[in-house]
Formats: structure tokens, sequence, C-alpha cells
């Protein structure tokens, strides 16, 4: 039997290997032109090293796989930042056998405090938080209202949709960017791209699963 841990990382994989390239073209306009090349060196190493975890690993193993993965495999800040996302992630579901609507969102809540913590960035500054965060605070309005999970996540990316835009109106305050100052108007955060194919490929996991057990 699959595991739905391990399936739903590998489709966020396949999502980041699907935009190396568009991922990557953003990243030349305003950073080192790896982002793309990055996320998908690091997600290529997790497939391997999720493929090793006996079929019955709970939610906290496959993630904490994928956090120390992603540390030791993707350069530059995005590694650290979305290792540690998943690493938060994995302490909250210690000893959870299932996801309900607020795990979910303290997992969501955790990734994202531990991005801004390792990262020492807010909201405004033109990083992946200006999609994570609105994404974070739609997702728990959502599960507040007791919609269900997928419509939760289709509300998040709705608002990382916007986050992404919103990037492309303000300067850089942050990363290598940064270094451009009123040069980085007009263009979109990688990160905060890169989360938004995140939060998309698990948004289309949910909805396909339904239709894939029937």
């Amino acid at each position: 039997m699959t595991n739905v841990y391990v399936a739903a990382i590998e489709a966020i994989g396949e999502a980041m290997i699907r935009n190396k390239e568009y991922l990557t073209d953003l990243d030349a306009a305003i950073g080192d032109a790896d982002h793309g090349i990055n996320m998908v060196r690091g997600f290529e190493a997790v497939r391997g090293k999720l493929g090793a975890l006996p079929p019955e690993a709970d939610l906290a193993t496959v993630l904490k796989t994928v956090a120390m993965t992603l540390i030791s495999t993707v350069g530059g800040a995005s590694g650290p930042l979305y290792g540690t996302a998943f690493l938060r992630a994995a302490a909250v579901a210690q000893g959870k056998s299932a996801v309900d609507g607020a795990t979910a969102v303290s997992l969501f809540m955790a990734a994202v405090n531990g991005i801004k913590e390792r990262g020492k960035a807010t909201r405004g500054e033109k990083t992946m938080l200006d999609a994570l965060e609105p994404a974070y605070e739609a997702f728990a309005a959502g599960v507040g209202d007791n919609k269900p999970l997928p419509d939760c996540l289709e509300l998040a990316c709705a608002a990382a949709e916007r986050g992404i835009e919103y990037t492309k109106t303000i300067v850089a305050t942050k990363g290598r960017a940064s270094y451009l100052g009123e040069r980085s108007l007009g263009h979109q955060d990688p990160g905060a791209t890169s989360s938004y194919i995140l939060l998309k490929a698990l948004n289309d996991f949910c909805r396909r699963r339904p239709a894939e057990e029937a």
C-alpha cells in the first residue's frame, strides 16, 4: 500500500521538476539563477531518501526525512529555509496518526514560523513569506469555517498567488535580490513562487486522491 505522506511529497517534487526552468528564469532576473536547479536537486534527493523508508513510516518521520535531506542538498538560502519549515512541521506531527484541520493548521503555522525565525524575515521584504503568510492565514480561516481541507488548500493557493503578485510591487530587502535595490521592482520573488508551486501541488494531490481511491 502506498504511503500517502510519501506520495504527497513525491507530487511536490514532480511539480518542482516541471517548473525547474521557470523558477531558474525568475531567479536569473534578481538572484543567482539557481533556484529551480537547487529545488529539483533537493527533491530528487528527497525521493531517494523516502524510497528507503518503511511503507508504514508516519508523518513525522516523512517530514523529518524531507527536512534533513533538503538542508544537506539544497544550496543557497532555500535549503535551510525549506528544511527548517519541514523540520518544525515534523515536530508538530510527532505522535499524530492522522491529519485533521487543527493539526494541519498547527503544521502550517510551525513551518511558516520556522522560516521567519531562520531567515530573520517578515512579510513585505520580497521573500517566500509574502506568499506563505497570507496562505497560512487563508488556510486557517478556512479550517475555522469548517471547510474541507482541500477547500482550505484552495484558499491558501489563491492567497499565495496574490502574494506572488504583491512581490512584484515591492523592493527586495532580504537575500541576493536586495543588492539590486530599486531594480528588483517589477520582478516576482522566486521563493514565493516555489512556495506557491508546493502548495498547488499539495492541493492537486488532495483533489486527485479521492478519485483514485473510488
